[in-house]
């Protein structure tokens, strides 16, 4: 019987590397496009995939999509993400609400509501934070107090859920070679060179063993630096 896992970031990048990994072993997919127009992106890009429609900046809109997953899920992976940088004295209020909707509250909101799947299939919750999310650099605040947030969530659920058989883990990658790594560096106003950083793949494989992991162990945390 195949595995069913719910993906969120599957548009680019890591989140959509990862759809295709777990489609091509003939796992099943849902997952959450921003709007119609990119959900049509993904159905021809993993035909094999569910897709609903939700914008996880707005938490009401994740809130809909409780009656449309499955009753049993084997994972929720968390990959989607926003960054916007600036100094603590130019962020506004905006970019503040922005980044922790999309990057603290939509996973806190989705995982609420698929907590039953999840809980039923003894499942996995994976959360791509960021190395960000162990330390906060100059003009990364908002984006570092997001993920610090992503970590506390994490944290609490598996203490929560341990009892009920749900695992939850941590992945924090450096910086990746993504369309957004690219755009960080349009924002740092630097040159991006992608073969300085760590190749999105590695980071899937590493997701990918986590969802593999057998039953008897938990792994709560993992880091991955470029070399």
């Amino acid at each position: 019987m195949s595995a069913r896992h719910l993906l969120t970031g599957a548009g680019s990048g890591i989140g959509r590397l990862l759809a295709e990994r777990l489609a091509a072993r003939g796992d099943e997919l849902v997952l959450v496009a921003r709007s119609a127009e990119r959900a049509a992106d993904l159905r021809a890009a993993v035909p094999t995939a569910e897709v609903l429609v939700a914008d996880l900046a707005d938490p009401a809109s994740v809130e809909g999509l409780a009656g449309s997953l499955p009753d049993s899920l084997d994972s929720v992976v968390h990959a989607a993400g926003v960054v916007e940088l600036g100094e603590v004295g130019e962020l506004t209020a905006g970019a503040w609400q922005d980044t922790l909707a999309v990057n603290l509250v939509a996973p806190a909101v989705l995982t609420r509501i698929a907590l039953p799947a999840l809980r039923s299939a003894r499942g996995t919750a994976v959360f791509v934070n960021s190395g960000s999310g162990l330390r906060a650099n100059p003009h990364w605040a908002a984006y570092s107090a997001s993920k610090h947030g992503l970590r506390a969530l994490a944290d609490a659920l598996r203490a929560e859920e341990q009892e009920r058989g749900v695992r939850v883990s941590s992945i924090y990658p450096g910086r990746v070679a993504t369309a957004m790594q690219e755009e960080v560096h349009r924002q740092e106003g630097r040159d991006y060179d992608p073969g300085a950083w760590i190749d999105a793949g590695t980071v899937v494989d590493a997701i990918l063993h986590v969802l593999d992991l057998p039953g008897d162990a938990t792994l709560t945390d993992l880091t991955l630096r470029p070399r």
